[in-house]
């Protein structure tokens, strides 16, 4: 069974750092591009970041490039996203999600996600 488990998330005022770690079992991680996506009441569900499994190349959305950074560490299983520079904008429930095909950018080409992890950023 793929389980995947978010940890890390928090309150913190802006301005401000989080890292969130997601642990993968159940799967090869190696084998699987990795994501973080997050949503907002009211919001769907949108990108934030994508690391390769082929190379660890990277991709971010807009709004949080040059302030997020997404890793993985194969031999952990893991996968962080390292968050600074933290705006109120922020503030969203986490999810990390495996790659299964189609557009890494849309929530349709995943098919595991963890339950997620709640930020919220004081302004």
């Amino acid at each position: 069974q793929v389980q995947l488990v978010e940890s890390g998330g928090g309150l913190v005022q802006a301005g401000g750092s989080l890292r969130l770690s997601c642990a993968a079992s159940g799967l090869t991680f190696s084998a699987y591009s990795m994501a973080w996506f997050r949503q907002s009441p009211g919001e769907e569900r949108e990108f934030v970041a994508r690391i390769s499994r082929i190379d660890g190349s990277t991709h971010y959305s807009d709004s949080v490039k040059g302030r997020f950074s997404i890793s993985r560490d194969n031999a952990e299983n893991t996968v962080v996203l390292q968050m600074s520079n933290l705006t109120s904008e922020d503030t969203a429930v986490y999810f990390c999600a495996a790659y299964s095909g189609g557009r890494f950018f849309a929530t349709t080409g995943y098919s595991h996600w963890g339950q997620g992890t709640q930020v919220t950023v004081s302004s």
